[in-house]
């Protein structure tokens, strides 16, 4: 147990280190404004124009860094800033959202089936650690046949969650990707406008890679735990 408290706390550095740069990259790119004097929400429905989706509604969450695309309700949602705002940050965000609907308008097979997991995780990932504790303390390790059942259980939800982690991660950064080359190839932003977006993107990018690592390092360990013991 204390190795898993040491390996999260790695991860969790690590975590932490990304995201505080994500935030500084934001800033700083949060002060350089656009030539073209738009904001996220015009660059929003000028890429969703250009990609002749009509049936998708830009608008605006509470929040910050809330950005997300709704694929149920076709709604890209920018937060406060990024739809007010006009400058390179909130052009990347925009752009990337728009990426996501993109995505799901072109049926995108990677989004298809992080959306096909989505139900399976949302009810699985807050109880796989807690049904793997649980079949350890039963004695599943040391051969309690009920307890290491209940443990595989958790150990197979913790996995769906896992593969949703490394599952998102081709969807981000091809998301990204879109955005980007939608960005250049219209001529939406100035050199220095664009490789700032650029950077922001791969930064947010790097936050998903953590989490999928961390993902894995977790899920391996947890099966170490339960597979590493003798089940008589």
């Amino acid at each position: 147990m204390f190795g898993y408290y040491i390996l999260i706390g790695a991860i969790g550095l690590v975590s932490w280190a990304v995201s505080n740069q994500l935030k500084r990259k934001f800033e700083t790119y949060s002060k350089v404004q656009l030539r073209n004097g738009m904001s996220g929400a015009e660059i929003a429905e000028k890429m969703l124009a250009d990609h002749g989706i009509r049936d998708v509604e830009v608008i605006s969450t509470p929040g910050r860094l809330t950005d997300h695309y709704n694929p149920k309700n076709k709604t890209v949602n920018l937060s406060e800033g990024v739809y007010n705002q006009r400058n390179a940050a909130a052009a990347a965000v925009a752009a990337h959202e728009c990426g996501h609907a993109v995505q799901h308008a072109k049926a995108y097979s990677w989004l298809q089936m992080r959306s096909t997991l989505v139900p399976v995780v949302s009810v699985s990932s807050g109880m796989s650690q807690w049904l793997i504790i649980g079949g350890l303390i039963l004695g599943g390790a040391a051969g309690l046949g009920l307890g290491w059942w209940v443990a595989v259980a958790g150990v197979a939800m913790m996995g769906f969650a896992t593969l949703f982690s490394f599952i998102t991660l081709p969807v981000e950064y091809d998301a990204s990707n879109r955005a980007l080359a939608w960005l250049k190839n219209k001529n939406m932003l100035s050199q220095e406008e664009y490789a700032g977006s650029e950077d922001a993107l791969k930064w947010a990018a790097r936050t998903y890679l953590v989490a999928a690592i961390g993902s894995l390092a977790t899920l391996l360990y947890w099966a170490l735990q339960v597979f590493g013991g003798s089940r008589d």
